[in-house]
């Protein structure tokens, strides 16, 4: 059973925007925290943004001010809205829930979608 499944993924020039939508199914907990991670080819997957239940959030230094996570625990999803992107937002991008820290060990991924940016 798939548990987290994400859309939005698509290319786009420099400077445009996309948005990611997740969505969890019945298994996984709506408490659980939420986010977004990326991967670059040959690279280590990265932590882009999460939020927790009371919707803290955190963004790396890098989309910090260009992307917005947001989620709706009545549908239990997870949105990334990603503007002005650039050339080095290229990756796959990963959905997670539960356990979303980097060094906490994610519970749950998604299959990841592609994000192309052309400069």
């Amino acid at each position: 059973q798939v548990q987290l499944v994400e859309s939005g993924g698509g290319s786009v020039q420099a400077g445009g925007s996309l948005k990611l939508s997740c969505t969890a199914s019945e298994s996984i907990p709506i408490t659980c925290g939420k986010a977004w991670y990326r991967q670059v080819a040959g690279k280590e997957r990265k932590l882009v943004s999460m939020m927790s239940l009371d919707g803290g959030t955190t963004y790396s230094d890098s989309v910090r001010g260009r992307f917005t996570i947001s989620r709706d625990n009545t549908k239990n999803t997870v949105d990334l809205q990603m503007n002005s992107l650039k050339s080095e937002d290229t990756a796959v991008y990963y959905c997670a829930a539960c356990n979303i820290g980097p060094s906490d060990g994610v519970t749950f991924w998604g299959q990841g979608t592609q994000v192309t940016v052309s400069s």
